[in-house]
């Protein structure tokens, strides 16, 4: 089965917007035109609530705005399976199970499974997806 990561180890490109990082997927992976995948990188970022995020880049974003990139990024195909690794890297000043809950809970039918890297003791954080 195909996984899309979301991980600190996996930058966004500096010199996009966050609505260009996830574009590109689209475009490198399907060969999509820029306009149809900004259009769907659109969509995407309205459903979480984050289009006021669209224009920024790397540098000028929170950890939730850079999380939210990164996880539309890697959900922009529809894989089966998101990988989300270590999320409290990921989201140091955020409470982290219940925004998680919350973005895909937004995002349900884009994936079938969410498999999220932690620590054991931390597991019955998360609702089984």
């Amino acid at each position: 089965d195909e996984v899309a990561r979301v991980a600190p180890d996996l930058p966004l490109r500096a010199n996009l917007s966050v609505l260009e990082n996830i574009a590109i997927v689209p475009q490198y992976r399907q060969n999509m035109p820029y306009e149809a995948a900004a259009d769907q990188a659109w969509a995407l970022l309205a459903l979480l609530g984050r289009t006021d995020a669209a224009f920024k880049r790397d540098p000028d974003l929170s950890h939730e705005e850079r999380f939210v990139a990164k996880l539309l990024r890697a959900i922009i195909l529809t894989p089966p399976i998101i990988l989300v690794d270590r999320p409290a890297q990921l989201l140091p000043d955020t409470h982290y199970p219940p925004f998680l809950e919350g973005a895909l809970a937004s995002l349900e039918g884009r994936f079938e499974e969410c498999w999220i890297v932690d620590y054991r003791w931390n597991e019955p954080l998360y609702a089984p997806r």
